[in-house]
């Protein structure tokens, strides 16, 4: 499972790379002011949880069995899917009315990062 995580991340990285050129370089000139800032914080906030995603699998080579981890992980590419794709959507097509989904994206942000929290508090070394 922590492979799974490893290289999850390590491809979520490459994308927001790929992502925050396409944003700087081509949709510069396209979009709005506000829209490429919503664009700009879905790229900042998908690369943040592709780290964590690749923390994840790191931590996981510890503490394999940690379900905690595991939820935290699934959680997190949530919160890539919900709140980030989000964004991208919206900036992209202009289709406000979908904001009302990014708070579950937030929602699964923050909670993958609580799960991580326990998981490392609950660990007790050797």
């Amino acid at each position: 499972m922590s492979r799974f995580f490893l290289a999850l991340g390590a491809f979520n990285a490459f994308l927001c790379v790929a992502l925050g050129a396409m944003g700087a370089h081509v949709l510069k000139a396209q979009l709005t002011v506000d829209m490429l800032a919503n664009y700009q914080t879905g790229v900042q906030y998908h690369f943040y949880h592709a780290l964590g995603l690749i923390l994840v699998g790191l931590l996981l080579d510890r503490l394999p069995s940690s379900r905690s981890l595991k939820v935290s992980g699934i959680l997190m590419c949530s919160g890539i899917l919900f709140f980030s794709g989000t964004l991208y959507i919206i900036s992209l097509t202009g289709m406000r009315g979908l904001g009302m989904i990014a708070p579950l994206g937030g929602i699964s942000y923050m909670s993958a990062w609580l799960l991580l929290t326990y998981a490392a508090w609950k660990h007790k070394p050797a």
